[in-house]
């Protein structure tokens, strides 16, 4: 989930291909949940083991006013923890290009820290920061960022050689260089590393809720979990799974939008 995707242009493809890439995986669920819902019954599998399709819709209409309240708990952690890991993951990522002695000294380091297991982390930043939405949001940070800076440094080192010469030619600094052409030229890498982030932002909330909360989509599976309440556990595992393809698929909106007003950019990155 963490790796660098090669050579990404922003996308600006017809909304009218997005039927012919939907249907299948949807006649693949929908052949999934037919199945599942036949052996469970044909098997009599207890519901605290495995519930039915049709108990976990159930339960989805019985409990939606608290899988609201959670899922809108988790929402706000993720939107937050999503823009503070873009400006962080962007500022390394400038800084890094800037400055190569912070590339030197730096960039192994952080490198190296993204092997350490983020799961184990929640409960020492819940010691350091309590019970509050900051824990979550330093998880979700330490988490995300990583793709952010990745992508927009392999970016921001993918620029023509021919711009930079006519830029130094002119007399540009180095600071008018990377603001006006490499960043510029970055930004289908930023996006790509926006959608991987997105995605991680997700997992780090229910992460840290998981390892302490009172509310959130998390803290609800967990909780549902210990009480042998499995629809329930399903009904929140499917709005989280929902959450996070909705927000990837906002990243993919705003991608869409800015290669339609900025195309030149788009080409830039071929």
């Amino acid at each position: 989930m963490t790796g660098v995707i090669e050579r990404p242009k922003l996308r600006s493809a017809a909304p009218g291909r997005a039927w012919s890439l939907t249907w299948p995986p949807l006649l693949f669920v929908a052949f999934a949940l037919v199945l599942w819902e036949v052996l469970v019954v044909a098997l009599k599998v207890p519901p605290y083991v495995l519930a039915t399709p049709t108990q976990i819709a159930d339960e989805m209409i019985v409990a939606a006013p608290l899988l609201a309240e959670a899922t809108w708990i988790t929402t706000q952690e993720v939107l937050w923890g999503f823009v503070i890991s873009v400006a962080v993951g962007m500022v390394i990522a400038l800084v890094v290009v800037r400055f190569r002695w912070i590339d030197r000294a730096v960039y192994p380091l952080i490198v190296l820290f993204q092997v350490v297991p983020k799961v184990a982390l929640a409960p020492i930043f819940i010691l350091w920061f309590g019970y509050t939405m900051t824990p979550k949001l330093v998880l979700i940070v330490v988490m995300a960022f990583f793709p952010i800076t990745l992508n927009m440094v392999l970016g921001l080192r993918r620029v023509d050689e021919d711009q930079l010469l006519l830029m130094r030619s002119v007399g540009s600094t180095r600071n008018q260089i990377l603001f006006q052409v490499q960043m510029p030229t970055s930004l289908p890498y930023l996006f790509a590393g926006a959608r991987i982030a997105i995605t991680l932002a997700v997992i780090g909330a229910v992460v840290a809720e998981f390892a302490g909360a009172q509310n959130g989509l998390g803290f609800l599976i967990q909780y549902s979990a210990t009480q042998l309440d499995t629809p329930r556990m399903f009904a929140a595992l499917i709005v989280v799974s929902l959450l996070g393809l909705a927000f990837y698929y906002l990243i993919a909106l705003v991608e869409f939008l800015v290669a339609r007003r900025y195309p030149h950019i788009s080409r830039a990155a071929e």
